[in-house]
């Protein structure tokens, strides 16, 4: 059965077009909507290719692929806010590890999911190439955290085994 405009009426940024770019920092624009599914345990991913900051000392920009991964309980984040709030980053200047913990506590903080984790794939700079990834999960997703995080370190680019 689709949603009915009660269900959506929080997000107000969909379909909205006379919406404004952020041009700094924004998590309150993050919305949300109410989980149809909220006993099933499903995997939700958004995969941003056109992520940029900025470098927090030289000002330079850094430009990523950020994929979030996450098991919704309750809320989940609206797509166009999301886009946007990413979007807030452009000039917001943060070391790229710090860009990925913010993005997961944010996400966090809105949503409140069961699991979550947020990679960055950045592109090099001055010949080095970062990839931060951090995740999350409650007391019953603690075992996915930990394969999910021994995961990354072994297919970590470079890693010798």
């Amino acid at each position: 059965m689709p949603r009915s405009n009660e269900e959506i009426s929080g997000c107000t940024l969909l379909g909205n077009t006379g919406v404004s770019y952020p041009t700094q920092y924004d998590p309150s624009i993050l919305e949300t909507f109410k989980n149809k599914h909220p006993e099933n345990d499903y995997l939700v991913t958004f995969n941003c290719p056109e992520f940029t900051s900025l470098c927090p000392k030289t000002g330079q920009p850094d430009f990523a692929r950020i994929i979030i991964n996450y098991i919704p309980r309750e809320d989940m984040v609206e797509s166009k806010s999301l886009k946007l709030y990413l979007f807030s980053f452009r000039n917001h200047g943060d070391f790229h590890e710090d860009c990925v913990n913010i993005i997961m506590k944010d996400l966090i903080k809105l949503m409140n999911p069961r699991y979550i984790e947020v990679i960055g794939i950045f592109t090099p700079r001055g010949g080095i190439s970062i990839y931060p990834f951090a995740n999350y999960g409650d007391d019953d997703h603690q075992d996915l955290v930990k394969s999910r995080m021994l995961a990354a370190l072994q297919s970590a680019p470079g890693l010798t085994k």
